[in-house]
């Protein structure tokens, strides 16, 4: 029996749309250089996750990707995790980006729209140039392949150039966004050791200038590997104990590119898990190359595009940015509050910057929603084609939003996916209709199913994220797991071999997905996720705070809610006061957009017998589960314990 009967039809795609996709330009590609034909999208899908090889070498060709040597060979090891890809290949990650300036030296690579910095328009040239410069800056450091790069930047064009340079040499890079609190850049930056920092003094935010000289000195001091800093001035002159990012910039460096073997770390970015540090999650130089290419035929993204993702610098989709980067469009780089001074703030520079695909968080869309703005009616968005969402589930009040406020014949392709991958599972296929609530399809080379706890298939029925086949942009591991015992303990030790993402999903009879939230306790506000271990070191390191819980109600259909539990310490009690101080301590350590909904007092937190805290089945009772079936008391060591959840969920419901 599926969840519910096929959704509505909002919006098709005219023949003149769909036959000048960039996904029907891929199949007329494979008709004319492999002989292969298909009948429909699920046809082609299934192919393409069962002839791994087939498929992925085609998305090399078809996409021109810079891969040079190697056997001949595809995919030499099958299996998850330890996949090894295109042994013997070289490549470099920043010389695809970059080959543009070749072409299209003229054309606008970068527009940047900024609170701090104003309007300013980056050449593929100039880019080019700044890349090189800044590449030859950092080799005259001694920095190598290897070593790590890590920046505190904004989304500016200076994070770009910075990235590409690190990227074009071998080093490795990673990036937090400055409103992020020390104690979380610090959890991720002390793990991978980083020679060289970039970042800025301060910051412009919805009118607001922020001064992060205190912050930034902190971090300099609990970094003892760090052999430069590179300052983006913001707040006053440059210290004679770093470097102005002006002078890395400027000169005459011809481009230079690394020959990287095709596993060769790219980047390393963050996704968190329950318990312990952040993951430091590394993605490889071809495999990123290739998730791109294709990436870029489900978003129809071409060289004529403007590409503007809503996005901090701390999350995924400032790297996502790349995809259209690497198609040659124009990205347009968005810093400042998306509310400020209004609600139509954003979606003037689309209109102004002529932004043909915009992406955007699905809470920014239900924000606009609730505000009443309805930017047709103010805009010219006439030059928009394409809107994406992602972070969380779109209800499908928001599909209504925006095909009412927005365009009517906008094509609205929400994805899915996670920072784990760098990509998406389930997103747009421009030739396919887009049904009220719900994302058109599998992407290609995704083998996404949906399983029951037993780890049976099932359809039309809400389960588990799976993926059964390995991708190319899977993590080469986490930094510092020598045994990989983490990795293998975060993806796979649900379902043996096979990638349990961590999300409620359901797969339609048609080929589409719903995907309903997290199915683990991993905290997800707006997108951006973090470890519910990191709430607990910044409440519980509170002398007033004996032990806390929290947990993330983010489900289709519902507002995201995400309430504190805490224990206070004997003779403490949870008053005004001490709920200030706890939302004091999460905004300065980890970062403002993790602050709870509400703080609730109990007298005691709901423990396993072996200690641990009880966060999926409570996460479960609040959504609406029976508790007699989301827990085994006679596991719990203190199982009394539980009857408050019980009476709170039904105050809830």
């Amino acid at each position: 029996m599926r969840m519910t009967d096929p959704r509505p039809i909002l919006w098709t795609p005219s023949n003149e749309r769909a036959e000048n996709s960039r996904m029907a330009a891929f199949q007329r590609w494979l008709a004319k250089e492999r002989g292969l034909e298909f009948d429909d999208y699920n046809a082609l899908w299934a192919w393409s996750v069962a002839d791994l090889d087939g498929f992925w070498s085609a998305i090399r060709d078809f996409a021109g990707l810079p891969f040079e040597g190697g056997d001949g060979r595809v995919l030499a090891e099958r299996r998850m995790p330890g996949a090894v890809w295109f042994p013997g290949v070289t490549t470099n990650f920043a010389r695809h980006m970059l080959r543009h300036a070749e072409s299209r030296p003229e054309a606008p690579a970068l527009i940047l729209r900024s609170e701090g910095f104003g309007r300013k328009e980056v050449s593929w040239a100039q880019l080019s140039q700044k890349v090189a410069n800044v590449a030859a800056q950092l080799r005259a450091m001694g920095v190598g392949q290897g070593d790590r790069v890590v920046a505190i930047l904004p989304n500016t064009d200076t994070a770009v150039v910075a990235f590409l340079a690190a990227a074009s040499i071998g080093a490795i890079w990673s990036l937090c966004a400055p409103d992020m609190g020390h104690v979380a850049i610090l959890d991720r930056f002390r793990q991978i050791a980083p020679k060289v920092l970039i970042a800025q003094d301060g910051y412009v935010h919805a009118g607001r200038t922020i001064d992060r000289r205190p912050v930034l000195e902190e971090i300099r001091a609990q970094l003892p590997s760090l052999a430069q800093t590179v300052l983006v001035p913001v707040m006053g002159e440059v210290p004679p104990s770093m470097i102005p990012w002006e002078e890395m910039t400027q000169g005459a460096a011809q481009p230079e590119y690394a020959d990287l073997p095709f596993d060769h770390p790219l980047w390393i970015v963050y996704s968190s898990g329950t318990t312990g540090n952040p993951k430091p999650i590394v993605h490889g130089h071809g495999g990123i190359l290739l998730e791109g290419a294709k990436q870029a035929l489900h978003q129809d993204l071409g060289g004529d595009d403007r590409f503007l993702w809503l996005t901090s610098s701390g999350w995924i989709m400032w790297n996502a940015q790349f995809v259209a980067m690497g198609q040659g469009a124009t990205v347009v780089l968005f810093d400042g509050a998306a509310n400020h001074p209004d609600m139509q703030a954003v979606w003037r520079v689309v209109a102004e910057e002529r932004v043909s695909s915009f992406g955007v968080g699905a809470a920014y869309v239900t924000q606009c929603l609730k505000s009443g703005i309805r930017p047709r009616e103010a805009l010219d968005l006439s030059a928009l084609k394409a809107l994406g969402t992602t972070g969380s589930p779109l209800t499908a009040e928001g599909y209504d939003w925006v095909y009412d406020a927005v365009d009517p014949d906008i094509w609205l392709a929400p994805i899915s996916g996670g920072t784990d991958l760098c990509g998406a599972f389930v997103g747009g296929n421009v030739m396919l209709p887009v049904r009220a609530g719900e994302m058109q399809c599998r992407y290609l080379g995704n083998a996404v199913r949906s399983y029951d706890p037993e780890g049976n298939e099932i359809t039309a029925e809400v389960g588990e994220l799976v993926c059964t086949e390995p991708l190319p942009s899977m993590p080469l591991g986490f930094w510092g797991d020598r045994d990989g015992s983490r990795l293998h303990e975060s993806y796979f030790d649900t379902y043996p071999g096979i990638w349990r993402h961590g999300d409620w999903i359901e797969i339609t009879p048609e080929g589409g997905a719903v995907i309903y939230g997290r199915s683990d306790a991993t905290i997800n506000r707006k997108g951006l996720r973090l470890g519910s271990s990191e709430i607990y070191r910044a409440v519980e390191a509170l002398p007033e705070v004996l032990d806390s819980l929290v947990v993330d109600l983010e489900f289709l259909g519902r507002d995201s809610f995400m309430p504190l539990f805490v224990v206070p310490a004997p003779g403490q009690v949870l008053d005004d006061a001490l709920r200030a101080r706890i939302n004091t301590a999460i905004r300065e350590t980890l970062s403002p957009r993790f602050i709870p909904n509400e703080i609730v007092q109990i007298a005691e937190v709901p423990r396993t017998l072996s200690g641990k805290k009880l966060e999926v089945p409570v996460k479960k009772l609040l959504l609406g589960g029976d508790p007699a079936q989301v827990v085994n008391r006679d596991s719990m060591a203190n199982p009394e314990s539980f009857d408050f959840f019980v009476t709170y969920a039904a105050g809830r419901r």
